[in-house]
């Protein structure tokens, strides 16, 4: 503090009581307990069967759309990292254009590229496939806005790394695939551990895409969100104690992702020489067998 001047404590405050001061109005909207007749109260709106259904389908759909994320976001962050091709900034750009569009936007460009009569869906609804309305339209919607929330946290790491030990390993006769599998992707780890978590979190409160290519069928497209939207209306206290849900799940999240657990993960790892000793030790076979092909 020594080094801040005073002033910058003001905004600093009104910031954080813009943040809080919201959430803390809905916390002390919610009835905890049930009325005077038995009915309400915050675990029987919980409980509700859609309100259930809603959570278990968006805590099923986002682990799977994060985990295609992973699956897709990773090499992509590999080579817009590593990589060197003409229109590098235009493919980054492409990639994290979900990160300024409206959700909406996204729901209308995945309905017309997989919808019935969509650029893809119209040939694959020869082949009898569906993908419009149904859950694997909002594992789409999810992935398409969570996407670039890994790739961006993994390529910063990618770029700040230091490329030393990688060309060591591979001056040791190590393939590239074992360069990534020993040395690039340990050392990242913790990087694409928060990236997934984002990404997990962005797929659970995701909204506008999944309402707009998936609509919002209970049981089979309606998450969380949209079930709290449908909600508002017909009962606020319900809405509310959804919302609530998802305001403890987003702290859960976010102290995982900035908690010591998760990012101080580089201290447990091995020293830069042990490691570059064990890539060594692999890549000797590899060495070997180059070696005796040139013999």
């Amino acid at each position: 503090m020594r080094s801040l001047p005073r002033w910058v404590l003001v905004p600093a405050v009104l910031g954080a009581l813009f943040v809080v001061v919201p959430l803390a109005a809905m916390v002390a909207r919610v009835d905890v307990a049930p009325g005077r007749d038995g009915t309400g109260g915050l675990w029987a709106l919980v409980t509700s069967p859609a309100s259930l259904d809603a959570l278990g389908l968006s805590l099923r759909t986002s682990l799977v759309a994060t985990a295609c994320c992973v699956v897709l976001g990773a090499p992509m962050a590999l080579v817009l990292a590593r990589a060197t091709f003409p229109g590098r900034r235009v493919a980054r750009a492409l990639v994290l254009l979900p990160l300024v569009l409206p959700p909406v936007v996204g729901g209308i460009a995945l309905l017309y590229t997989f919808g019935r009569r969509g650029l893809v869906g119209q040939h694959l609804e020869v082949l009898g496939v569906e993908i419009a309305f149904t859950t694997t339209a909002v594992v789409m919607a999810q992935v398409f806005v969570a996407l670039p929330f890994l790739v961006l946290s993994l390529e910063g790491a990618l770029r700040t790394q230091d490329t030393r030990l990688e060309d060591v390993a591979a001056t040791l006769g190590a393939r590239p695939t074992t360069v990534l599998r020993r040395v690039t992707l340990p050392r990242v780890l913790p990087a694409l551990a928060s990236g997934a978590v984002l990404a997990f979190a962005r797929a659970l409160g995701e909204f506008g895409a999944t309402i707009t290519f998936a609509g919002a069928l209970q049981g089979v497209t309606q998450t969380l969100p949209l079930e709290i939207y449908l909600q508002r209306s017909a009962d606020p206290d319900a809405a509310v104690a959804l919302s609530l849900v998802l305001v403890v799940v987003a702290v859960v999240i976010t102290a995982a992702v900035h908690g010591p657990g998760l990012l101080d993960g580089a201290a447990r790892r091995p020293a830069p020489r042990r490691r570059a000793r064990s890539v060594a030790v692999e890549a000797a076979p590899d060495a070997t067998a180059g070696d005796a092909a040139r013999t």
